[in-house]
C-alpha cells in the first residue's frame, strides 16, 4: 500500500483527512503564495496545490503527496486571509447579503513513478444579512484570522449562512474528500479497501 503524506500544516485540513482512517505524515511546506498580476482563481489554486505538493515531495519518496489550496473570491477580487480583526469584520460586513465563491485546488503526487493529478472544486457561500454588532461579536469569538473569507464552517462560522451550494462541504474548509478520494482510487490506493490493513 503507498504511504501518504499531506502537504499542509493546516489542523482543519488533518482533521478532515482524519476522516478517511489512513494513516498518513504530513509536513508543511514553505511556499510564496502570492498570486501573479492577472492571475485567475482556477489556476492560481491549481498552481499553488500543486507546488506545496512538490514541495514536500522532494523530502518523500515512495509516497502518495497530497497538496490544497484555497482562494475567495467576491466581486471579481481575490480573497486572501483577513489577517487582523479590523480587515475580518470589513470582509464579512462586505459579504452581507451575498454570494462567495471558494475555489479549492487539490493536487496528488505519487513520487513512485512522478505521476501527478490537479483539479480544483468550486463552493458558493450565501451570506445571510449580517448586523455590525454580529460580525463584531463573530470576528470576537471565533478569530478566523487565518482563514480565507474570514469565517470558519467548522465551527461557528456556519451561523453566518443562508445557505451553501456544492458538491462537498469539505471543499469549504479546505479539503474536497470526494475528489480526492477518486484520485486516491487512480493512484492505486483505495481508502475503502485500505482500512484494517
Amino acid at each position: 500500500m503507498p504511504r501518504l503524506v499531506l502537504a499542509s500544516g493546516s489542523r482543519w485540513r488533518r482533521q478532515l483527512l482524519d476522516r478517511l482512517g489512513l494513516p498518513y505524515a504530513w509536513a508543511s511546506p514553505d511556499i510564496d503564495e502570492t498570486p501573479h498580476p492577472g492571475e485567475a482563481p482556477e489556476p492560481l489554486v491549481h498552481r499553488l496545490a500543486l507546488a506545496k505538493a512538490s514541495r514536500v515531495a522532494e523530502e518523500y519518496p515512495d509516497h502518495l503527496v497530497i497538496g490544497s489550496d484555497q482562494v475567495a473570491t467576491f466581486d471579481g477580487d481575490i480573497l486572501g486571509k483577513p489577517g487582523d480583526e479590523a480587515t475580518a469584520r470589513a470582509q464579512l460586513a462586505r459579504f452581507s447579503g451575498h454570494r462567495v465563491t471558494f475555489f479549492t485546488g487539490l493536487a496528488l503526487i505519487d513520487t513512485r513513478n512522478a505521476r501527478h493529478w490537479v483539479c480544483h472544486e468550486r463552493y458558493d457561500a450565501c451570506f445571510r444579512r449580517l448586523s455590525d454588532a454580529e460580525i463584531a461579536r463573530y470576528v470576537e469569538r471565533e478569530q478566523p484570522l487565518d482563514s480565507a473569507g474570514s469565517f470558519r464552517m467548522e465551527g461557528l462560522g456556519i451561523a453566518l449562512f443562508e445557505k451553501l451550494e456544492g458538491d462537498d462541504p469539505n471543499t469549504l474548509i479546505g479539503l474536497p474528500l470526494i475528489r480526492l478520494c477518486q484520485l486516491l482510487r487512480e493512484a492505486g490506493l483505495d481508502p475503502l479497501g485500505a482500512q484494517g490493513n
